[in-house]
């Protein structure tokens, strides 16, 4: 919270980021094959995916912005990740750093449409992911790059895709993807208030990461 307040009063990244400006067609081989197979899908049944990568209104932001209409059913922000004994934690206590969650953004996704395999490779396209415990000014464990699978599929495909961007995107330049994959219950994630929901719908000029957008 500190760390948005003295990035706005440095007037650094207020300004809304042009998240559509390029295509987002998957270009990882395992998200390319989930999308090739999702009219054979026997189930439409809505899947969840969980994803932080800092400032949690502006993830949900942009996963909204690109994906409405196009498999997204809804999207909340809240925490998880935290320990066992701060459970359903306040913003402003996770924003201390001491419960160990983090700010994330639950996607309720229709897998006829869009594939978790895809929602990972934009989840990593759309921030930084070799920033350690922070994301453009915004720093603290609350604002690590995580993913947290929900099952022992999506884990195998959260490392799948992690390798292969890996290798596509970072090593070549000497860089080492820092997110942390840890498989957690969905139920293990605690909606925030409704104040930040849909935040940057109802304040578009308010705060948004400078890392928010689309990167390749």
């Amino acid at each position: 919270m500190f760390s948005r307040l003295a990035a706005a009063l440095q007037g650094s990244s207020l300004a809304p980021v042009n998240i559509l400006s390029l295509p987002t067609v998957p270009t990882t081989s395992i998200a390319q094959q989930a999308q090739a197979s999702l009219s054979t899908m026997s189930s439409t049944l809505p899947q969840v995916g969980t994803f932080a990568n800092g400032c949690y209104w502006g993830t949900e932001h942009i996963f909204r912005e690109h994906y409405k209409g196009k498999g997204l059913v809804d999207a909340k922000v809240g925490f998880i990740g935290g320990k066992e004994s701060s459970k359903n934690p306040s913003y402003e206590e996770v924003c201390t750093g001491r419960t160990g969650h983090a700010e994330a953004c639950q996607v309720k996704f229709d897998p006829s449409k869009v594939s978790y395999a895809e929602l990972v490779e934009f989840f990593y396209r759309t921030h930084d992911p070799t920033q350690m415990n922070q994301q453009g000014n915004d720093r603290g464990t609350q604002y690590r790059s995580a993913l947290f699978p929900h099952d022992v599929e999506q884990l195998e495909i959260a490392k799948k895709v992690t390798q292969e961007v890996q290798e596509k995107h970072f090593t070549s330049k000497g860089q080492k993807i820092v997110t942390q994959i840890d498989q957690r219950p969905a139920d293990h994630f605690f909606e925030a208030d409704k104040y930040h929901q849909e935040y940057l719908y109802k304040h578009p000029n308010g705060y948004q990461c400078a890392n928010h957008r689309l990167w390749w």
